[in-house]
């Protein structure tokens, strides 16, 4: 199958949030966008056929929803619909074998209890071998842009930035290319954020040195720049701010995703069992993020 951008949809807001910002992103990369709605029939064995229609016809229309919502935001981008049967989890990981990334809904909460993301999406994000998008339902075309000027009726121009969050100890190329390449689509600055921590060790004679901070994070930035250098030559017209703090990760992504229109984080599948499991980073970025979040596996 050609590649594509693919979007799972169910009827609720949040998909069809999810299915719009799939396809925008399917017209910056040159791909179709699939829609794929995925149904697990249940029927009790005396009304099995009755209600295996019934199940079909919501199915079918709720891509059809999502297919019309996507033409009147999107006529140009090329449509594909899909409609599969079996678990939702199980099914939409074996979809998404195919496709460049896969883009969720997840429901947004106010205050600061974060994002409700439900079981299938976060069973998804857990073991997916491709990248997965989290979009906040809500989320519309001008929030990726920068906005206006104060008191300014123009339209808005040039998009927001693109964080990327790296982790040193274990960097994963994957993500730092899906967030390089994000931001050349949409000629946006890619900011990078790196934080750490002092470690709590038991140090030895000779080993103070450790506990200097403004040493261990200039060792930091210059291990920054190397993990960079790469795709920075790479993508030379992409614009790069990158930022060493001394903060826990996770509050650190969440302050730096303010006011972004994308947050790029890795997902570190290997050694996990059956990848069940989202580390504390990851899990922070789609609870609590409000921008959409891509989750980029790597081993």
């Amino acid at each position: 199958m050609l590649a594509s951008v693919m979007a799972g949809v169910d009827g609720s807001v949040e998909s069809l949030t999810a299915a719009e910002w799939a396809a925008r992103e399917a017209l910056r990369r040159g791909l179709p966008l699939r829609l794929v709605h995925v149904w697990d029939r249940h029927p009790r064995p005396a009304e099995e056929e009755s209600e295996s229609a019934v199940q079909r016809h919501v199915a079918r229309s709720a891509l059809r929803q999502a297919q019309d919502r996507v033409r009147a935001v999107c006529p140009d981008v090329r449509l594909v619909n899909e409609l599969v049967e079996g678990p939702a989890i199980a099914e939409l990981l074996k979809a998404a074998e195919d496709a460049e990334l896969l883009v969720l809904g997840s429901r947004g909460l106010s205050g600061f209890t974060g994002f409700l993301v439900g079981s299938v999406a976060q069973g998804v994000v857990a073991r997916a071998t491709r990248p997965v998008v989290l979009v906040r339902a809500g989320e519309t075309a001008a929030d990726e842009l920068l906005p206006t000027e104060y008191n300014s009726a123009g339209p808005r121009t040039g998009y927001r930035d693109v964080v990327l969050a790296v982790g040193l100890d274990v960097p994963g190329d994957a993500e730092i290319e899906f967030a390089f390449e994000a931001a050349r689509l949409r000629g946006a600055r890619l900011r990078v954020v790196h934080a750490w921590q002092t470690p709590v060790l038991g140090l030895g004679p000779g080993e103070i040195d450790l506990l200097d901070d403004p040493r261990r994070a200039e060792e930091r930035r210059h291990l920054l720049t190397g993990a960079l250098r790469l795709w920075r030559d790479k993508h030379p017209d992409v614009e790069v701010v990158a930022t060493v703090t001394k903060d826990r990760p996770q509050t650190a992504l969440i302050r730096a995703a303010s006011g972004a229109g994308l947050l790029v984080v890795g997902h570190r599948v290997a050694q996990r069992p059956v990848g069940r499991r989202t580390g504390p980073v990851t899990h922070a970025a789609i609870h609590h993020v409000d921008c959409p979040v891509a989750v980029v596996p790597h081993d």
